[in-house]
């Protein structure tokens, strides 16, 4: 005998984009129930840092932009509702060789999307920014919109405002097993079943545990992020005078940074990461993970290669293409599995929450989703 469902919707992981799920669906008078293994925010997985970087002249495909400025005006409304605040406007600036991936992939987004940006030569780059030492062959699109945001506080927000339009939200309770049928999904944790007419899939990392016979291609990879004191200039590190930043150097390898923001200048690599699992990932930072930010910063930026002071991992979930994953389950039309977003989707999180809540109540979304879509993997 069938239960009778307990809630409208589901929602495994409450990180980034579970989190923002929660709350326009509850905010939308559904019944909403929601679970994470941790209690978040927590810095087990993919959504701590103190900062992710926000920008629309988006070298990764035009089709990305119509979202990010939508999720830019979420963040503002959030910041409204909960009273916090969640987003930093500081400019920012794309760096490499003018065919690079990630400057022409720049401007072509700003092109098409007739976005305000400037392009501007070395030396002009090392006027503006003191702080910077690129080469002569490289060129800066600045992206005035760009900024930062706190992920800690972006996940507290969304997952309060959840909680006070009546979501159900369970910590220390991770998802051990789903199944669906016509009728509805049964979602059983270590403190019991819970019968839902829909879930949507939210665990970031996690992803191939809650999927594993739906051949996904997607592999988690270890990231590190690093904070340090400048060695000099430090005032030109300040939000007010340096910009966020992502650089692709002379091997086309990404590294990016964001302003001090009172404990150090944060200096990341992109992607570059050895593979690897939740359960097996590797916490503890040594000289093998500092050594290639130290060589980007000695060539580039020299003036922040001061004391370490701290650092800390968290994990890309990563699809070949890098795009993000946003699609129903190929079996079951109530369930949704929730944007794995290969490094560079926070972001976009109170976009793709309303997204989601749009594919758990409608059906479909006001955005074309065939670029996330699991077609592309067959």
């Amino acid at each position: 005998m069938a239960m009778t469902p307990t809630h409208d919707v589901a929602i495994a992981g409450l990180g980034a984009m579970g989190s923002a799920a929660a709350y326009h669906l509850a905010s939308r008078g559904l019944r909403v129930v929601g679970f994470d293994r941790y209690a978040p925010p927590h810095d087990l997985g993919s959504s701590h840092g103190d900062s992710r970087i926000i920008r629309h002249a988006y070298a990764e495909g035009t089709a990305y932009v119509e979202i990010v400025q939508r999720a830019d005006e979420l963040w503002r409304e959030l910041e409204t509702e909960s009273g916090s605040s969640l987003l930093l406007r500081t400019g920012g600036v794309m760096i490499g060789a003018r065919e690079s991936n990630l400057v022409a992939g720049a401007i072509r987004s700003a092109v098409d999307h007739r976005l305000e940006y400037e392009i501007l030569p070395a030396d002009e780059l090392r006027r503006r920014y003191p702080v910077f030492r690129p080469d002569e062959s490289m060129v800066g699109v600045v992206d005035p919109y760009a900024g930062l945001l706190c992920p800690e506080a972006c996940v507290s927000a969304h997952l309060e405002l959840a909680r006070r339009h009546g979501a159900s939200l369970h910590f220390d309770e991770p998802v051990q097993s789903w199944s669906a049928n016509a009728h509805g999904v049964t979602v059983v944790t270590p403190a019991g079943r819970y019968s839902v007419d829909r879930l949507i899939l939210a665990t970031g990392a996690w992803m191939p545990e809650m999927l594993p016979d739906a051949g996904l291609p997607l592999t988690v990879e270890r990231q590190v992020q690093f904070w340090y004191l400048p060695s000099a200039n430090s005032d030109d590190f300040l939000p007010a005078r340096c910009p966020i930043y992502i650089w692709s150097d002379q091997a086309d390898e990404l590294h990016y940074g964001t302003p001090d923001l009172g404990h150090g200048v944060k200096v990341a690599r992109m992607h570059g990461g050895m593979t690897t699992s939740p359960d097996a990932i590797r916490r503890g930072v040594d000289g093998r993970d500092e050594r290639p930010v130290r060589e980007f910063l000695d060539r580039y930026i020299p003036d922040a290669r001061g004391a370490l002071l701290s650092s800390k991992v968290c994990m890309f979930t990563n699809t070949p293409d890098e795009h993000f994953l946003i699609d129903f389950h190929p079996d079951y039309e109530n369930v949704i599995i929730a944007s794995p977003c290969s490094g560079h989707g926070f972001k976009f999180a109170s976009a793709i929450g309303e997204i989601l809540a749009d594919l758990a109540t409608r059906g479909e979304s006001r955005f074309d989703l065939t670029m996330f879509g699991l077609a592309r993997f067959s």
